[in-house]
């Protein structure tokens, strides 16, 4: 087992659980010596949703990811996709996620194709399957022209694609993406948005982690704002529309600043008291199937 896959839980895997949303997260934390860079942190993601995961510079949202997708192991607390536990069953677990950093390496001297090739393998995506589903994401990421060029070639741009490519290749059930417009030009941006509702409409759970408000209000279902670690706002993004109107945002943006940077008792007023319409099992609480989530959708400070 590699180090990605270890944490607080070790030896026997846990049994996969019944019914689970792709993506549930309870009570994760995450301590780097002095620095509690997550700190009691529960959500889940349905299928078919995406969640847009917004907060400032050091708010702990790279950190969830990684923690996510079993990459660094969390400090305590569990993560399951697709109701398979990332620490006592990372094989499976993984098998299921796809995760796009925000600057994605790949190998240098491989081209396109075969890193599709390579990304192929490790998923055991079957060899009758995959060569078809992969010329068509090239198609669709305009890149079947670069399909023999090595990636040390490639723009920024396409590199990013190639990347995005190889996560959609094995049809994960939990997608993560961190800034995936980085680097595209105005077509790239448009089929990136259009492959990520194409994907929740397949019933995929997606979460997109970006500095760019417009990008959430235009793609998302449910939103998550952490700071300092904390969750701030989780619900759907109805539910931030009304907040935001309640208390006189014009916008995401000002909705954004309020919760971040106003003090406390603003934002223990602007408590929300369900979740998204889709099952009301928001709010702070991961549980799936429960008929209301807690009154305050934040985490407690």
């Amino acid at each position: 087992m590699d180090s990605s896959a270890s944490g607080p839980a070790h030896g026997r895997s846990r049994p996969p659980i019944p019914d689970a949303p792709p993506i549930l997260i309870r009570d994760l934390h995450k301590q780097y010596r002095d620095t509690a860079a997550v700190r009691g942190l529960s959500f889940h993601v349905d299928a078919g949703h995406v969640l847009g995961l917004v907060g400032p510079n050091g708010a702990g949202k790279t950190t969830t990811m990684r923690c996510a997708c079993g990459i660094i192991p969390p400090s305590s607390g569990s993560v399951s996709i697709a109701g398979n536990d990332v620490a006592s069953d990372p094989v499976a677990a993984k098998r299921e996620l796809a995760f796009v950093p925000d600057d994605p390496r790949l190998f240098e001297s491989l081209t396109v194709w075969e890193h599709l090739h390579f990304t192929a393998s490790a998923y055991r995506v079957p060899a009758h399957e995959w060569p078809a589903h992969a010329d068509g994401l090239l198609a669709q990421f305009e890149l079947t022209e670069q399909k023999h060029t090595i990636t040390q070639e490639l723009s920024r741009g396409m590199r990013q694609k190639t990347a995005i490519c190889c996560a959609y290749l094995h049809r994960p059930r939990a997608i993560w993406l961190d800034e995936p417009l980085t680097g595209l030009d105005p077509r790239g941006i448009r089929t990136m948005k259009d492959s990520i509702r194409r994907l929740a409409s397949q019933g995929a759970a997606v979460v997109i982690s970006s500095h760019l408000l417009a990008l959430v209000e235009d793609i998302c279902t449910d939103l998550l704002v952490l700071h300092r670690g904390q969750s701030l706002f989780f619900g759907s993004l109805e539910q931030a529309w009304a907040e935001r109107s309640a208390f006189g945002d014009a916008t995401l943006e000002s909705f954004f600043f309020r919760l971040t940077e106003g003090d406390r008792d603003s934002r223990s007023a602007a408590a929300v008291t369900a979740g998204p319409a889709s099952d009301g099992a928001r709010g702070g609480s991961a549980e799936p199937g429960s008929p209301q989530g807690p009154a305050n959708p934040r985490a407690s400070q």
